[in-house]
This record gives C-alpha cells, structure tokens and sequence, in this order.
C-alpha cells in the first residue's frame, strides 16, 4: 500500500497552497470544513507542523520521529483516530521512536467520546513497554525554574522550541487545548537516568487546558508527570507504569481528582516505583510556587503480598524495587484527601526535615483517606530509614491499617483481579469504611467504555 508523508516543516504557505482543494470542501458526514492539512489513508507525519492540521477518524496515522506542533498551530484530532508511534530501539539514550511535543503558544484539540476515544499507541503488532517516546504538552504557566527550562528526555537538538516554565510569562491561565477520551499506550523513553519522556509529559501548563478522561497504559517512565503549572486533571488512569503513577514537581499547584493508579506486579524500577512521587524540585529547594498536588478521590493499588512489595531484583534491570504508595520529599507540599492507597511496604512517605516539618506545623491537608502498608501506613522517613508517626495534625477521619491483607480496610471488590474493561473491581463493596473514598466515590461508572483496564 502507498504511503503519503507530510513533511510537516513545511511552512503555512506551502501547505495551504498543497491542500487549497480540500480547505473549502465540506464533510459530507457532518457538514463542517475540511481543513486544510487532510492526509490520505495511513500517512506518516514527520518534522514540525507550523500550520493547522486536521486528522480524521477513518485514517490511521504514524508519528516518524518526534514530531512537534509549532508556531501557534493548533493540531486536531477526530474522535475515534488511531495515532502509531514508529518503534525507538528500546536503549537509554538511543532511538527513542515517535512521539509528539506540543510546544508553548501551540494546541492540541484531541477530544474523543467514551465510544469512540482517540488512541495514541505502539506501531507494533506484539507492543511492549517503551515501545515509542510519548506525549509531551508544554505551556506557558509558571513554574519554579528560576529560568527558562528545556523539558526533559529529547534527545539532540529539538526541532522546535522544547522549552517551558519562562519567568516572564506566568499565563496561568494558558490554554494548550484538550485531551479528553484519550488513551496512550506503551510509551516512554530514557534519554539518560531521571531524564525520560513519560507517557504523558506535562511542562508548565495552564488551567485553561482540559485534561480529562486520559488512560496511560504500561509506560516505561511515569504514567503522569507535571512539571509545574496550574493545570487541573481528572478521570486519569495509570496502568502498569515502570515508574511513578503520578509525579509532581517545580512548582505544580493544580488538582488531579477522581483518578486510579494500578502497580505493575511484574517488574520495578531502579528509581524504585511508586504511586505520588512530589518534589519541590530536584535540590529540596525553597523556589516559589512551592510545588503543592491537590489530590482527591484517588486510589493507589500496590502488590497483592508483601514479598511482592518488598523484592530487591525487580525486573527489567534486575535493580528494581517498590517504593511507596506515595512519597512526598524535597520541600513538597500537599493536599490529599478522599484517597484510599494499599498494597505497599511504606504507605504515606514524608521524605526529609522540610516537608516532615511543613506537616507537622499545619501547612498540609491530609484528611479523610484509607491507607493500608505492609509495614509502615504513614512514616517519617529520613535517609532512606523509616520512623512510625501518628496522623498528628489535620482531622480525624484518616484510617490506616499495616498487615498482611492490603485490602482489608478499603474491601475494593477485586483489586488484584486484572480482567480487561472492569473498573467495577476497584471500587469500595457497599457496606466498606472507605465506600465514600476514592476513584469510583462519585461515579462508578466513569471509566466504562474507553479505557482497557
């Protein structure tokens, strides 16, 4: 079959002029314009877009390289489209496959419907982990880089703008478009150790951006990673991510609510894996906005048994470890609230004298979660070693549990059971104490149909 390549570092002009037939043409399945920039049946597009593109459900798309939306271009995807990331070669630091970076001033509108979700995956017939580099958005909110940053994990010179977090913009309300019924599969790429693309990449955006019912699937890196901004996510599933579920740093001060993390019990990560993972930034420093997640109505799942939990030789280095349902450090701070976490050795982790210390004066909000750890629920921890506290400050109705049943206290219905398309088994039975916590509190029915887990 005949491929047609757009060359995507054409400039504006050039693409209109190619596609000038179809920007006045009407869809005759819904009356709207065509816009200009249509590709043919399975295209390969490569480069940067500088103009605005349109990619349509009946089409299926391979990104070649890592591709960027540049230039103000606002990149559309159809409900219902299927975008195959060229396969990397699976080493640090080497080819790290397809991929998209939408760059600040940029958008993309990729909103897909619970029927029909648009399905960012692997080229491969037989995909694993890693198999392509991610999805990256960068806007223009503020972060607590006290200069411009290039986002991590690309490798070489970006063929676009790749940077984020500039001190002389802080649109807060920046608006890089919509990811709404979204799922993104076997992503993620080590440029070098701590300096990956995730599955989805998040540098400095803004609350105008809707993040909403988005499903990172076996990522190779982190399923979620926000590096500062103000951006608020909800309805977000982490499946089987090597490393952290949901990692916040540098300054991010938005929400994440209604959202489910799920261990992969099959290999960790050297970094060990964990569900939160918060700095304030790399040093622990004091670097304004002090990063602070607002987590609520979340549930974290670990490993079935607390061997699971604390092995040593995780696959796939042979180093690999889980850390911590959620590991808070660096001079983070935190709200979380309605959550329930279980399955892992530590559970709630206060790494380090600044962020043990900001708790204990009352600058955090922990209040009304279920957490169960193998050894110890909620700990200071300082230097790697583990010290047992109280829930000392904040209210009253945090409940934990450490034994060798992680689901004796939150009584999910089958939180272990991986059968594909039933999130029924990770919500709390009828008659649990943690029945008013979680992902599924308020809806029990929100990840139906769309995701895979």
């Amino acid at each position: 079959m005949n491929k047609k390549t757009l060359f995507a570092t054409l400039s504006a002009m050039t693409l209109a002029g190619m596609f000038l037939a179809t920007s006045c043409k009407k869809d005759a399945g819904n009356n709207r314009p065509v816009l200009a920039g249509t590709l043919a049946s399975d295209s390969t597009i490569t480069g940067v877009i500088t103009s605005d593109l349109y990619l349509t459900a009946s089409k299926t798309y391979t990104l070649s390289g890592l591709v960027y939306v540049s230039n103000g271009a606002k990149l559309t995807i159809q409900a219902g489209t299927t975008l195959l990331g060229e396969l990397g070669d699976h080493t640090t630091g080497g080819n790290p496959g397809g991929g998209l970076i939408v760059t600040r001033g940029s958008k993309i509108i990729a909103q897909g419907t619970a029927t029909s979700p648009i399905v960012f995956t692997s080229a491969s017939s037989t995909p694993i982990s890693g198999d392509w580099a991610g999805v990256i958005i960068l806007g223009r909110a503020t972060t607590n880089w006290p200069s411009i940053a290039t986002i991590e994990g690309i490798p070489g010179t970006p063929l676009a703008n790749a940077q984020y977090g500039d001190p002389s913009e802080k649109i807060d309300n920046d608006n890089s478009g919509i990811l709404k019924y979204v799922r993104i599969e076997y992503a993620g790429y080590p440029l070098s150790a701590n300096n990956e693309i995730n599955g989805l990449t998040l540098g400095g955006v803004g609350s105008g951006t809707v993040l909403d019912y988005i499903e990172v699937y076996k990522s190779n890196d982190d399923a979620f990673e926000f590096f500062g901004g103000t951006v608020n996510a909800s309805h977000l599933i982490a499946v089987d991510a090597l490393d952290d579920m949901f990692d916040t740093d540098n300054g991010y001060t938005g929400s994440i609510t209604e959202s489910i993390g799920m261990s992969d019990t099959t290999r960790a990560d050297l970094s060990q894996s964990n569900g939160f993972e918060s700095d304030n930034d790399a040093s622990g420093s004091n670097n304004l906005p002090i990063t602070r997640p607002k987590y609520d109505f979340i549930t974290i799942i670990g490993l079935p048994t607390a061997a699971k939990a604390n092995i040593s030789n995780g696959q796939p280095s042979g180093t690999g470890k889980y850390g911590r349902a959620a590991h808070l450090r660096r001079n983070s701070e935190f709200e979380i609230t309605n959550s329930i976490f279980l399955g892992f050795n530590v559970g709630i982790s206060l790494d380090g004298t600044g962020t043990y210390n900001k708790y204990n004066a009352g600058k955090d909000v922990f209040c009304n979660n279920y957490v169960h750890a193998y050894t110890y629920p909620n700990a200071y921890e300082l230097s790697g070693v583990w010290t047992s506290t109280t829930w000392s400050v904040g209210c009253s109705s945090n409940l934990k549990d450490a034994s060798t049943n992680p689901n004796a206290l939150a009584e999910l219905n089958f939180p272990f059971v991986r059968v594909p398309y039933a999130p029924s088994n990770y919500q709390p039975t009828f008659s649990s104490a943690a029945a008013g916590a979680g992902a599924f509190a308020n809806d029990a029915n929100w990840a139906d149909g769309w995701s895979r887990f």
